[in-house]
């Protein structure tokens, strides 16, 4: 062991650190890095898992996961009584089109989806909500944004306005 080593205080093993602690820590063990990144990128993550956690548990009042939330809602935010194709579906929503036909089928079991042939071309399905799944996406739409504005409160409109452009800057 260096003198180096025997003379430095030994680091405290913190649970749930702050992102400036963990930077100080590195910025002490890594001087030749900077680490402010990390207490960036940290403080996002974090308010990420805290409002994944949010949505999730709201969802799930419903007995929805995030998948079956977000297809309804992608859905009944096309209007009342409109359709789209699990292809259109899948592109609005970022996903592949297997995955989109597990989320339909488990939706159109519990009777809150319908697919129906497209009268244009036999071959294609169009997706629309039951009148029960428009009920609940219309009920889950309102809970899921007073969820939302709760973990927001903190910040004035403003605040929220300069977050959501300096976030849209991030990747």
């Amino acid at each position: 062991m260096s003198q180096e080593q025997k003379n430095r205080t030994p680091a405290k093993k913190q649970e749930g650190s702050t992102t400036e602690s963990i930077v100080t820590q590195w910025n002490r063990e890594r001087p030749d890095l900077d680490a402010s990144p990390m207490a960036v990128c940290g403080d996002i993550w974090r308010a990420g898992i805290r409002l994944n956690q949010a949505v999730i548990e709201n969802a799930s009042q419903y007995g929805l996961d995030f998948a079956g939330m977000d297809v309804l809602l992608t859905l009944r935010r096309q209007g009342k009584g409109e359709t789209l194709t699990p292809k259109d579906l899948a592109k609005d929503m970022m996903l592949s089109t297997a995955a989109m036909t597990n989320r339909l089928d488990r939706l159109e079991k519990r009777g809150l989806i319908v697919r129906n042939s497209d009268p244009q071309d036999r071959r294609s399905l169009k997706v629309s909500l039951t009148d029960e799944g428009f009920e609940m996406a219309d009920e889950l739409v309102t809970t899921h944004t007073a969820r939302e504005a709760e973990l927001i409160k903190k910040l004035s409109k403003e605040e929220q306005k300069l977050l959501q452009k300096l976030l849209s800057k991030v990747g």
